[in-house]
């Protein structure tokens, strides 16, 4: 009784002695959080409707929240902020990511990640926070802080405005300060570069010191929170039933009964280095600083980073064993590695890493996968020289796009193998040994070296285990010496009159003449043009192919006729716009050798997209030599954000290409700030969703979906001319000339087109094939069905050459014959195909001929024609777009889940430790696989139409599905993440639906 009593006393003495500290403690933090923050809401204040909640009203009175009623929150400054720029709903966010100052609002590497719509807010929000930041910090160091109110006033927020305030002003408003005003601001630099070297000095300052508030407000809390600590602990020690549910006594730390970080051990599943591709796991055991075992539990704040360079990696925490007792000590992490590379695995209870932490791993590539290795050809034809060695190369890639390494044991060619075949399909023996692989260590690749010995033309197909490489079909042309040097000499000419006397035997879809007719080819660097001579003087022409990419010859064997009548070797060119010709020439090598040698001239000298697109910038940033004596010179444009396209069109309406080679420095009308990047690239963004979105008339879509691709409107309203088409190309060329200038200069095209519409940029024939992608709806309903009926026997269905145009009411305007007396041509099984060309003629092209036209006048006044003919349709969205970009925190925002079980919530979990680990390319084929397009709509995932749909699928083990008419995934259930990740990767990959895993 006497011990006990004893133990009272002392729990009372020093219960009082830690009350008087505690009480003067919190008399001096409160006294620095006030000083620290008054600084604050006066800034806050500076905002009009603001000024509800400040020192005096949310803390000055710290016992009333002692007696009183307290809310869940109290609100902050932050909060204000918050709900002042539109952004209240984030409040909660902002609170777990630690952002309590103003200062932390005003850095954007603190702010979160928000939806599109309202990251432009707080991102603009943010900005102007910043400025006024930098300006009060500004005004501090001059001791004319206290005249910060006054000057927000007259519209001073940033330090950019001290500059022109005028002197009598601000005479006015400082008094006697004035003198120590214009000393400080005589020192203000008068570069911009300056300029904004002291902003970022100020700014640096300005985060210093709410760190340094920062610290003193939690460093008191701290010492609060061990005092009140030890009350308790020291309570619970000597009366155990005053706190009986109090994890950890005195005792136990003193007896070692505590999770000790440094007693944490961790087993690595797999053996250094590991290959990239799989799901890897490592175990974590946790023990207490006496040796025992710790059993883990969510409360302990165990947590696991991964990172590959910048990238963070996503991982998944298992604790625990719900079955095996003897395993509550084990924490198992599981992640994904596909990029090759040293990654830091960082593995911490609460902000103390365990033993060894952070570990260094790295992981080797897989093996060679031939479906993302890639044959380095200059072109579609390889042209070669008899008895002179030719080099093409293969990149060895894994399935994930990592270049391969190989061990010292490993012979790296094993598996490569080259096909040879002559023009008759035939292996050809003779020469299959005239090609032969090494491999480049240095450049870690393979080399083939081609040898022939003599002139001939083959057809080759290089594979990798007997799975062809893509780009590793090619043709071979193999020229004697005397060629050669004759090609060399047609390239070297500067006349453009090469000429070769050919046979011209048909003109596809048109003629075919018993007798060839003698023709002439003239190569030249530009086009090849097939001409005819009338009278043997006249010359009349009779196609032209323009030189790019897209035209292609194609080299057949020996025919009857030619072997009967030695009209020459046999070929076929095809651009895909026009009839294909073919003719026979003595001279086809030379002829095709000639014109494949021009084409790599003018495309950089590889046909890879990466390799035209360079040589395209290139060339592109060549173009201001011939329109401006200055390098990108500054051209200040003043705009109306309410009315961005009609002021746009306006401010530019008289510009020269040469303007519109400079660089704009935007100004919205009544607003301030200057354009150092931001405002130009808002208004790219404004100016592409005026013209481009289908709610504007500009453009329009063959059906509601929001991701439908856009067609220019045929139909547009009464306001809208062809002269703003004209200002549509002119916005797409100044892209396209802003990304070649690199860096922060390059802007993307934020639009859809349609692959129709890109194809006739480039002088592409539009066929019906176009129709699949463009109006997905008219293929399924109409085109498809045509395809897939037989014509001659079907009764149901007359079809003649016409196609009836109706108006937005249903009613018929009008039939337009789509050949001539096509109203009584009736479509049969060996004409469909030509029937459904000419439909796709007439609804893609003819309809908006005028507008394509203009649009094409806008854009090659910047960007020269030939250029762009250098890309296929694909390749000119990639250039124009880019590839996308995909914001997890805008997918989880926007999408619907449908099922609620336990099994399903384990796999909703699992799915987003997988996309969060997705490249890219890997959400834009999850994207294809849910909902038909691998692109978003202008707004991201909020403006999907149904939204993107998430479901529970009754099954177990099956591969993902899909239903992309719903935008819907279905996910059946899965034993490990391991299996479901695996089904995941193959079903978007692949495209299947509905195969069980084996």
């Amino acid at each position: 009784m006497l011990v006990r009593c004893i133990k009272i006393l002392v729990a009372v003495v020093l219960s009082l002695t830690f009350t008087i500290s505690l009480s003067k403690l919190v008399l001096c933090i409160w006294n620095g959080w006030f000083n620290a923050n008054a600084a604050d809401y006066e800034i806050f204040a500076s905002y009009p409707g603001a000024g509800r909640l400040g020192p005096s009203s949310a803390s000055a009175n710290p016992s009333a929240g002692s007696y009183g009623t307290q809310q869940r929150h109290t609100p902050t400054i932050v909060d204000e902020w918050l709900d002042h720029n539109q952004l209240g709903k984030y409040k909660q966010l902002f609170r777990d990511r630690g952002i309590s100052t103003l200062s932390s609002c005003g850095d954007p590497e603190r702010l979160p990640e928000l939806p599109p719509g309202d990251e432009q807010r707080l991102q603009r929000a943010a900005l102007n926070l910043q400025q006024k930041l930098i300006l009060r910090e500004w005004l501090k160091e001059h001791r004319l802080q206290h005249h910060y109110s006054r000057l927000v006033t007259i519209e001073v927020t940033a330090l950019e405005d001290v500059y022109w305030l005028e002197d009598s002003r601000a005479s006015q408003i400082l008094g006697k300060d004035w003198p120590i005003w214009s000393t400080a601001r005589q020192k203000l630099p008068t570069s911009k570069a300056n300029l904004e070297a002291l902003k970022a000095d100020l700014w640096s300052t300005v985060v210093k010191s709410s760190q340094h508030q920062d610290a003193w407000t939690w460093g008191g809390m701290l010492v609060v929170s061990v005092s009140v600590a030890g009350l308790v602990t020291l309570a619970a020690m000597t009366q155990p039933s005053l706190a009986p549910e109090a994890r950890h006594s005195l005792l136990q730390y003193v007896t070692g009964k505590y999770l000790l970080p440094a007693n944490c051990k961790v087993h690595w599943d797999w053996t250094d280095p590991a290959r990239v591709g799989g799901t890897m796991c490592f175990t974590v055991r946790f023990h207490q600083r006496n040796g025992q075992a710790y059993p883990i539990c969510d409360t302990d704040q165990f947590f696991v980073e991964v990172t590959e360079g910048t990238r963070k990696i996503v991982t998944i925490s298992e604790l625990g064993s719900p079955t095996d007792p003897n395993n509550a000590n084990i924490a198992k992490v599981k992640f994904t590695v596909r990029a090759a590379g040293q990654y830091k695995i960082s593995v911490l209870i609460g902000s103390s890493h365990i033993a060894g932490s952070p570990f260094l791993k790295t992981f080797a590539p897989g093996p060679m996968d031939a479906r993302r290795s890639r044959l380095i050809r200059p072109a579609s034809t390889v042209v070669c020289c008899a008895g002179a060695p030719t080099f093409l190369h293969i990149e060895p890639r894994d399935e994930h796009g990592n270049t391969c390494q190989f061990e010292a044991d490993c012979d790296p060619i094993k598996g490569y193998s080259i096909d040879i075949f002559d023009l008759y399909g035939n292996h050809s023996d003779k020469f299959g040994s005239a090609v032969t692989f090494s491999y480049d260590k240095v450049n870690a690749r393979i080399s083939l070296t081609a040898l022939f010995p003599e002139p001939v033309c083959l057809r080759a197909v290089v594979s990798y285990e007997a799975h062809p490489i893509p780009n590793g079909d090619f043709d071979i042309i193999v020229l004697s010496s005397s060629d050669t040097t004759l090609v060399h000499k047609n390239i070297a000419s500067r006349k453009h009159n090469i000429c070769y006397e050919a046979k011209l035997f048909s003109i596809y879809g048109q003629q075919r003449w018993t007798k060839p007719r003698k023709v002439l080819c003239y190569v030249g660097p530009k086009q090849v043009t097939i001409k005819e001579m009338i009278l043997k003087i006249i010359p009349k022409r009779i196609a032209t192919f323009r030189l790019c990419p897209s035209t292609k010859f194609h080299f057949l064997p020996p025919s009857t006729i030619q072997m009967n009548n030695s009209h020459g070797a046999i070929f076929i060119i095809d651009d895909g716009c026009q009839p294909k010709i073919e003719l026979a020439s003595k001279e086809r090598n030379v002829i095709a050798a000639t014109f494949t040698h021009f084409l790599l001239k003018n495309i950089g000298g590889s046909e890879t997209f990466k390799d035209k697109q360079d040589f395209f910038y290139h060339e592109v940033r060549l173009v201001r030599k011939f329109h401006s004596n200055y390098y990108h010179e500054k051209l200040s444009l003043k705009v109306q954000r309410d009315k961005i396209l009609e002021s746009s069109m306006k401010a530019t309406k008289n510009f020269s290409v040469s303007d519109w080679c400079g660089n704009f420095e935007v100004t919205f009308q009544g607003e301030q700030g200057i354009d150092w990047g931001g405002l130009r690239r808002e208004w790219f963004e404004l100016v592409c969703s005026a013209l481009f979105d289908p709610r504007g008339g500009l453009f329009c879509t063959f059906h509601d979906k929001r991701q439908a691709l856009v067609h220019p409107n045929p139909n547009r309203p009464p306001h809208l001319k062809l002269k703003h088409f004209e200002f549509a190309g002119k916005v797409v060329g100044k892209c396209l000339y802003e990304s070649a200038l690199g860096g922060t200069y390059r802007q993307l095209v934020r639009a859809r087109f349609s692959r129709s519409f890109l194809a006739q940029l480039i002088g592409l024939r539009v066929h019906y094939k176009y129709f699949e992608q463009d109006d997905p709806d008219l293929y399924l309903s109409k085109i498809k069905y045509i395809l897939e009926t037989d014509l001659d026997t079907s009764e149901n269905l007359e079809l003649y050459f016409v196609e009836e145009m109706y108006d937005q009411s249903g009613q018929l305007q009008k039939t337009v014959e789509l050949i001539p007396n096509g109203a009584k041509v009736r479509v049969t099984n060996a004409t469909k195909n030509q029937y459904l060309d000419a439909l796709a003629q007439q609804r893609l092209c003819n309809n908006v001929r005028e507008e394509i036209d203009s649009f094409l006048k806008g854009l090659n006044g910047i960007i020269p024609d030939n250029l762009l003919s250098i890309f296929d349709e694909n390749e000119l969205e990639l250039l124009l777009c880019g590839t996308g970009e995909y914001s997890i925190a805008d997918f989880r925002a926007n999408h619907i889940v449908n099922g609620g079980s336990a099994e399903f919530r384990r796999v909703l979990g699992w799915f987003w430790a997988a996309v969060g680990n997705f490249s890219q390319t890997e959400m834009a084929r999850l994207l294809q696989f849910t909902t038909g397009c691998s692109q978003l709509p202008p707004g991201g995932f909020q403006e999907l139409n149904p939204r993107f749909q998430i479901t529970a699928a009754p099954t177990f083990g099956n591969l993902p599905t899909a239903h992309t008419c719903f935008n819907q995934l279905c996910l059946p259930d899965y034993e490990s993440y391991e299996h479901f990740e695996k089904a995941l990767m193959f079903a978007i990959s692949e495209g299947t639906e509905g195969f069980g895993m084996v």
